[in-house]
């Protein structure tokens, strides 16, 4: 099994996470986890439960996120008592006991296959999984998560070089992101806050997006184009953690950051607070004037964030800004789409802040980069997309179809089997 994630987003979908797979878990002989991030990594505490006593493959990065993801995500639906305990924490204990850590291109047996892991470029640890059948050379590759390489933290997306069969992910399948100028657009909102003496928010995934957010900001308090005085806040004790992982895999950072690493830490500046209590996350209302506040959840769809958006979504002073995908059926989502009152814990809040949104920032892959990752595998006859809207999915299909001759394009849904012979 390649990876075991949680569905998140609309209500009925998330009430998949509670169903038992129709799956024989007594023959299943191995799962490889892809990498850390919650729709990947989610449900894998639940195997306990269902007898899989069997090795759970993944890279060391990816073990030391999937647990803090998996521990949090533990933790939300103890303290959300309206959705249901889905695991405990002595649950991912348990799981964890069977991890086996791997390294990339390093090949590893499961029966008769030979299993190797490929740098993803998506996030620290990230990895695509290349199943080679030993006794007849048949390669099926899973993509996981494709990055939006060049990245500023991490190692660009390594490529496959042969493969039959591709089951590859299709997020941004209908579109092309724009130049990367996350920075420019950080430093101009800055400034408009200090004019303003306004609160610029930002919902943030806790892993590769808030430490991506710490870099920009290092940069740019750095070059003169933010003021040293300005202060900004993590407050999310999840991203703290994850920022700590970060600081202990230099080997897998970007050839940049990596000289830069050796004379100075890319994740610490003047005037961070992080906000490891709640003590403090309570305090940031308080305070008067210009400020950044990085919070969880990226989509807005719980953490510390919810908080901040009863506090300051009815000011226009505040930029509310997104910087990762927002699923359907989440706040954030519905922010974006222009809605101008939400609830909150029972109360209407009216979005008076100006709503902005900066595209670059995705550590997905775009239509040209998925393109060009397929294109580089010899052999190609079959390719399943997942992991997309039914737009998307579509759209990257017709591509496909344009771009690469003698290939069949299968869109596979939920519980959907298929013979790999044929």
């Amino acid at each position: 099994m390649v990876d075991f994630g949680m569905f998140q987003g609309k209500a009925e979908e998330a009430k998949l996470n509670f169903i038992k797979p129709d799956i024989d878990f007594d023959k299943l002989s191995a799962v490889v986890l892809t990498h850390a991030h919650l729709d990947h990594c989610g449900r894998l505490p639940m195997l306990v439960n269902w007898g899989f006593k069997g090795p759970i493959f993944m890279t060391e990065a990816t073990k030391a996120l999937a647990q803090i993801v998996m521990f949090d995500s533990a933790k939300i639906a103890k303290e959300d008592g309206s959705k249901g305990v889905i695991y405990t924490d002595e649950e991912v204990f348990e799981i964890l006991k069977q991890v086996v850590l791997v390294e990339y291109d390093k090949p590893f047996a499961v029966g008769d296959f030979e299993l190797t892991m490929i740098d993803a470029g998506h996030i620290l640890g990230s990895a695509s999984v290349v199943v080679k059948e030993t006794k007849t050379g048949k390669r099926i590759v899973f993509s996981g998560d494709l990055g939006n390489s060049p990245e500023p933290l991490i190692s660009p997306t390594h490529l496959v070089s042969e493969a039959q069969m591709v089951v590859v992910e299709s997020t941004y399948g209908d579109e092309v992101h724009e130049r990367r100028d996350e920075a420019e657009c950080l430093a101009q909102m800055v400034e408009q806050a200090e004019k303003e003496r306004g609160t610029v928010l930002i919902p943030s995934f806790s892993i590769e997006r808030s430490q991506e957010l710490l870099y920009i900001f290092d940069q740019l308090k750095k070059q003169g184009k933010m003021s040293n005085s300005v202060p900004v806040f993590l407050d999310s004790p999840m991203a703290i953690r994850a920022t700590e992982v970060f600081r202990d895999f230099p080997q897998l950072y970007s050839a940049p950051l990596k000289t830069q690493v050796k004379t100075d830490d890319p994740f610490d500046f003047p005037n961070l607070v992080l906000c490891d209590t709640i003590e403090k996350s309570k305090q940031i209302k308080n305070l008067k004037g210009v400020k950044v506040v990085i919070a969880g959840s990226g989509m807005m769809t719980g953490g510390r964030v919810i908080h901040h958006a009863l506090n300051f979504l009815g000011d226009p002073k505040t930029q509310l800004v997104f910087v990762g995908y927002q699923a359907e059926g989440t706040m954030g989502r519905e922010i974006l789409d222009g809605k101008k009152e939400i609830k909150i814990w029972g109360k209407t809040v009216e979005v008076r802040a100006q709503i902005k949104k900066i595209t670059t920032m995705s550590s997905h892959a775009d239509q040209s980069q998925l393109l060009e990752w397929l294109k580089k595998i010899k052999g190609l006859r079959k390719i399943y997309l997942v992991h997309g809207e039914e737009l998307p999915r579509l759209v990257l299909t017709e591509k496909i179809k344009q771009e690469i001759l003698d290939v069949e394009v299968v869109l596979p849904v939920l519980n959907q089997e298929v013979n790999l012979d044929k």
